[in-house]
């Protein structure tokens, strides 16, 4: 599915917001809407394209609406359940540690594109937290988060989360 024309906005004034910053690496899903965004903030030429990025695999929940799914199943959420036939937590999981253990190799600032819910886990993963644990990490789109740490690599934080102040209607 491609950005709509807000979202095209919101990828520039991320770059906007983003501009003078220097990053050692770029990494981008490939799927469409990470990507154009990458490309529209203006790291589109540096960007790696990780399959690890991707959002999380809806499987069988794929374009339906939470309200739709929970009219069949009323008790259903995704940090706990995952989707039929698409990925489980356990499973996003995994990929997130991967991407988290690569981020971690690298020295220096890295910038990475993707989409919410992989992101809620990977922020959650970077914690050393379970992936369920992303269930409390709300996140807009086009919003700006960075991951850090205390003092080393034994003490990871949340340096801030979900901002969205370059972000217009």
């Amino acid at each position: 599915m491609p950005l709509t024309d807000r979202g095209e906005r919101n990828a520039v004034r991320l770059g906007e917001r983003l501009r003078g910053l220097v990053f050692t690496k770029v990494f981008t899903s490939p799927l469409r809407r990470a990507a154009r965004t990458c490309e529209l903030a203006g790291f589109g030429a540096v960007a790696n394209v990780d399959r690890d990025l991707m959002e999380w695999n809806y499987g069988d929940y794929e374009g339906l609406r939470t309200v739709e799914i929970r009219a069949k199943r009323p008790d259903w959420h995704l940090f706990r359940d995952g989707c039929p036939n698409g990925e489980s937590p356990v499973q996003i999981g995994a990929r997130a540690d991967r991407v988290v253990s690569r981020m971690r190799a690298i020295k220096g600032d890295v910038l990475l594109f993707s989409s919410g819910h992989f992101l809620r886990v990977f922020a959650a993963r970077w914690l050393g937290l379970e992936p369920a644990a992303g269930k409390f990490l709300m996140l807009d789109t086009a919003s700006l988060s960075a991951l850090s740490y205390e003092h080393d690599l034994s003490q990871p934080a949340i340096r801030f989360w979900n901002d969205s102040r370059h972000v217009g209607d």
